[in-house]
């Protein structure tokens, strides 16, 4: 069983953010600003999607990583923590995904 979480990564994230490491992937991308972190993201995104209907499960393992690794810093970029994430999935599981989308404003 493996014991890491995305409260793990979290907090790497957070760490190497503010280390001023330039040798540091984290810290450079964050330093490009939220607008390099969203399109890094979105890449991620369109390769998992792709990995998916290949059914390449080994490439979307590592595209998946890549999607939740950036996800991450995104969020971290718009000053939005992981715990606020997770109470609103929390808070969602809480009655069905079709009552869950029925119960939201439609604008």
């Amino acid at each position: 069983m493996i014991d890491f979480t995305l409260t793990d990564l979290d907090a790497i994230i957070t760490a190497r953010a503010g280390s001023g490491d330039k040798s540091s992937y984290t810290h450079k991308l964050m330093g490009k600003g939220i607008e390099k972190c969203a399109q890094k993201l979105g890449e991620e995104a369109v390769e998992a999607a792709i990995a998916a209907v290949k059914r390449d499960k080994k490439e979307l393992t590592g595209e998946a990583a890549d999607v939740l690794y950036h996800l991450l810093v995104v969020l971290k970029a718009a000053d939005v923590p992981l715990e606020d994430v997770m109470a609103e999935l929390e808070s969602r599981t809480r009655q069905t995904g079709l009552e869950e989308k029925a119960s939201r404003k439609q604008d």
